[in-house]
């Protein structure tokens, strides 16, 4: 095995989406491309990303938007693998859960059982033994009260991911970390993180695709979500630089990924030549 040539031994991917195959609604140059050569080499891929607020459904669709075709089962976000976590360890049927977040949080609970606690502002059953927070482009003044009161009850505190940032067409916006830092701020509590850089999803997704770790390569564009996350998980990474993270920024962790290509162009590039 070549393990200086970029996906030397690679027979399954896990590949992150916000910074990889697009910005916002903007698909990057290249994707049409890229998945057809992973389907030319029947090269199996979970698409796994920290971003909660969508559901497999939403994003099968904003990829054949994209002239990309996809199954639901070829999806994994941080609001699935945090509703497959926690209920493993608490009992959904007798579990309350406070969410922020939009319907790719909120339907993975429903799905697994969990009851959803209302905003203390309509009705009286807000208290919850759990609040989760994830992305939420409909956050209110009154979405953050309701998790303080909670948390400050003693409810668990849970993030899906813990991102500050996320590229969008425009350049760098916020992310759910901002969310989450505004919480701790609020209550001097720290969440539990599901999502990249801790290993969970990585290990989600690794069961999906049946693949033995030395198989499998996870392709980011985030040194210090998506790579570190490859890390902690045993797995090897490829970071392409069309997201938030540049080569300088290797100067300043004590990881790094196996290998590094400007974009999914490279990969492509990479994947034809065999």
């Amino acid at each position: 095995m070549d393990k200086k040539r970029p996906l030397a031994g690679a027979r399954a991917l896990i590949i992150d989406m916000d910074g990889v195959l697009w910005h916002g609604s903007q698909p990057l140059p290249g994707i049409r491309e890229f998945f057809a050569a992973l389907r030319a080499r029947r090269l199996p891929f979970v698409l796994a990303t920290n971003n909660a607020s969508s559901t497999p459904a939403q994003y099968v669709a904003k990829l054949a938007g994209m002239g990309v075709e996809v199954s639901e089962d070829e999806i994994l976000t941080s609001g699935i693998a945090t509703a497959a976590w926690l209920a493993q360890r608490r009992d959904p049927a007798s579990t309350r859960v406070y969410a922020i977040g939009e319907a790719g949080l909120t339907e993975p609970l429903r799905q697994e059982g969990f009851t959803l606690a209302c905003s203390h502002k309509e009705g009286e059953d807000w208290q919850a033994d759990v609040v989760v927070v994830g992305k939420d482009e409909t956050l209110t003044w009154d979405k953050l009260a309701t998790a303080t009161l909670n948390l400050n009850r003693g409810a668990e505190f849970i993030g899906t991911n813990a991102d500050v940032t996320l590229p969008m067409e425009l350049g760098i916006s916020h992310g759910n970390g901002a969310i989450l830092a505004a919480l701790t701020a609020a209550t001097g509590r720290e969440p539990t993180i599901i999502g990249k850089p801790e290993p969970e999803l990585y290990r989600q997704a690794l069961r999906r695709l049946e693949a033995a770790l030395e198989d499998v390569v996870a392709i980011g564009d985030r040194l210090e979500t998506d790579i570190l996350g490859a890390v902690r998980a045993g797995i090897r990474s490829l970071m392409v630089l069309t997201g938030v993270s540049r080569e300088a920024d290797l100067a300043q962790v004590d990881y790094r990924p196996d290998w590094i290509l400007a974009d999914i162009r490279e990969v492509t590039r990479v994947l034809e030549e065999g």
